[in-house]
């Protein structure tokens, strides 16, 4: 059909912008799947480009980088975290953070850990000696 004609060549007119052959690899590389229909490989295609162009229409739309004209990546990780729809993504585009931030959110989560398991020493300790107390 259609989408087989699609395969060849790298004419202006074509109907998907993604590489077949990359899409084709990435599906493959699941091991459910041992062909894949050229029509399927088209609309795997097509959905791509298009959940790709929805999500940076969005971005650009919801985020700052509209006053400079230019989409950013703190646009998409903006919307990965504040909007619902493309809240799965948070992960994959989360936002970027200063080394140094980032040593020193890790320091605090350490001096916090050893607060909590000196709590917890503490506890241990009162509970041996109420034992003790009790069978003396």
């Amino acid at each position: 059909m259609a989408a087989a004609r699609l395969s060849g060549g790298g004419g202006e007119n074509r109907l998907v912008s993604l590489p077949l052959s990359r899409i084709r690899v990435i599906m493959k590389s699941s091991p459910e799947v041992s062909s894949i229909n050229q029509d399927a490989l088209f609309l795997t295609a097509k959905a791509t480009e298009l959940f790709v162009q929805y999500l940076a229409t969005y971005s650009y739309k919801h985020g700052r980088g509209k006053e400079k004209r230019a989409l950013t990546y703190s646009d998409l990780s903006h919307t990965a975290e504040e909007s619902e729809t493309f809240q799965f993504l948070a992960d994959i585009l989360p936002k970027k953070i200063l080394a140094s931030k980032y040593l020193k959110m890790l320091e605090r989560e350490k001096r916090d850990g050893e607060v909590e398991e000196d709590d917890d020493d503490d506890d241990d300790q009162e509970e041996e000696s109420e034992e003790e107390d009790a069978e003396s």
